[in-house]
């Protein structure tokens, strides 16, 4: 088995901008779809029938089922989408994501619910292969810079989602199963647009062998590096934070606003606007950290997203948790953008598509252990007491970066080799 084969050097040059609008677009929808079944699960349990007692542990316990399946399927997408076709992955992604909001426009018990988040584990997969598409197209020094405006797509459709619902349901009079039938039907017309839309980017090295092997491969090649490590444990940190309280957003949105009409709107407008503005922070982050580095940008938007997650249950009306909702989707969306452009320009070039593939395999964990933290907290302590889980969690990613020197991966005192990437000004976590 040899371990790689070289691309074909001369392979046309891939016009960027249209692989990223149709990558960006699937991102988008993806996320709407994902942030309206957050947004709605607690709504929908509730008129299922479930009792407030066991809706606010199963809403932490569904949502871990999601990471579920993906978890162990993580390191083979990567392998499958570089080996065979990026295309065909993430249409693949699209074509179940379609699925499984079908089923949950069709859920009439809550256990059709769990099936249908089950299903999410085969959708999995698909982001790591875009930016890895999109990292071997962009231009060298606009790479922070676009993939932080890629991964605005991703706050973007999960602001969109809880806001377009919020004004389907209370304003034009459709039902939960009605805006899930209309996300199935957007991804579809997104695993077209990918299929049909795009030009196929193999990568640099393309690997060769068994599909465990090259996975385990992957696995192995991320843990054996020292600042991937650090990168992903940074990362696994946050997801974390995050995973434990967001399930509980709509439930403290209820406690303010009551259970009866413009609750949506309500959730829409308190999630919509955090996720906006992670949106509107990730690409100016990127522009920011091309100019003074990555470390203080990370450092700073870990403590901003530490304290702000304290204050979250204490807001005493929905403008305000609006307010610092708002400040916690920029912080975590900037510490997405900083991780993966370090990632992405850090991790030398036959080992960074894998390893890219593989940047949200801390997601995936996070988000099967944060769920069931969080229901097991807000079980005893109300729904408010994830977020100070969280805020906590938060600020211990914050110490992991602000307690280690600084290491500078290439400096401006000194230009790197022809055969190195090294980005002046640098530095790593």
């Amino acid at each position: 088995m040899s371990p790689t084969t070289p691309a074909d050097p001369a392979r046309p040059r891939i016009d960027w901008r249209p692989l990223f609008l149709a990558f960006w677009v699937t991102s988008l929808v993806e996320n709407m779809g994902l942030s309206q079944m957050f947004a709605l699960l607690p709504t929908l349990l509730r008129e299922m029938g479930v009792p407030d007692a066991q809706r606010v542990p199963f809403v932490g316990l569904f949502v871990s089922l999601m990471f579920l399946l993906g978890l162990p399927l993580v390191p083979l997408w990567g392998v499958w989408a570089d080996k065979y076709s990026r295309k065909a992955v993430i249409a693949r992604s699209a074509l179940v994501e379609a699925v499984v909001f079908a089923v949950a426009a069709l859920a009439r018990e809550p256990w059709h619910v769990a099936l249908a988040l089950l299903l999410i584990g085969f959708q999995l997969g698909n982001t790591g292969v875009m930016l890895a598409g999109i990292r071997d197209v962009a231009p060298r020094l606009r790479l922070a810079t676009i993939i932080a405006g890629f991964g605005a797509s991703g706050p973007l459709g999960m602001a969109l989602g809880p806001v377009l619902a919020g004004v389907l349901i209370d304003g034009a009079g459709w039902s939960i199963a009605m805006v899930f039938g209309l996300s199935s039907a957007l991804s579809v017309m997104t695993a077209a647009l990918v299929a049909f839309g795009t030009t196929e980017v193999r990568p640099s090295v393309i690997p060769q062998g068994r599909v465990l092997a090259l996975a385990f491969g992957a696995v192995r090649s991320v843990v054996g590096d020292p600042l991937v490590r650090r990168l992903f444990l940074i990362y696994g940190v946050v997801f974390l934070a995050n995973q434990v309280s967001r399930p509980y957003m709509p439930l403290l949105v209820e406690e303010l606003v009551g259970a009866g009409p413009g609750l949506a709107s309500a959730i829409g407008l308190v999630m919509g606007v955090a996720s906006l503005m992670g949106a509107l922070a990730a690409p100016f982050a990127g522009y920011v950290a091309d100019r003074i580095g990555f470390r203080p940008v990370l450092l700073a938007a870990l403590v901003a997203g530490g304290c702000t997650s304290l204050l979250i249950p204490i807001a005493p009306a929905v403008g305000i948790l609006a307010l610092t909702a708002l400040v916690f989707g920029a912080s975590v969306a900037t510490v997405g953008a900083m991780v993966i452009s370090l990632l992405a320009t850090e991790v030398p070039a036959e080992r960074r598509s894998a390893t890219l593939n593989l940047v949200y395999l801390p997601l995936y964990i996070a988000g099967i252990i944060g769920p069931t933290i969080g229901a097991a907290v807000a079980s005893a302590g109300g729904a408010g007491a994830p977020y100070v889980v969280g805020g906590l969690v938060f600020l211990t990613g914050a110490a992991i970066v602000g307690l280690r020197r600084v290491s500078t991966s290439g400096t401006s005192s000194s230009a790197p080799a022809p055969t190195q990437e090294a980005t002046p000004g640098r530095t790593a976590p």
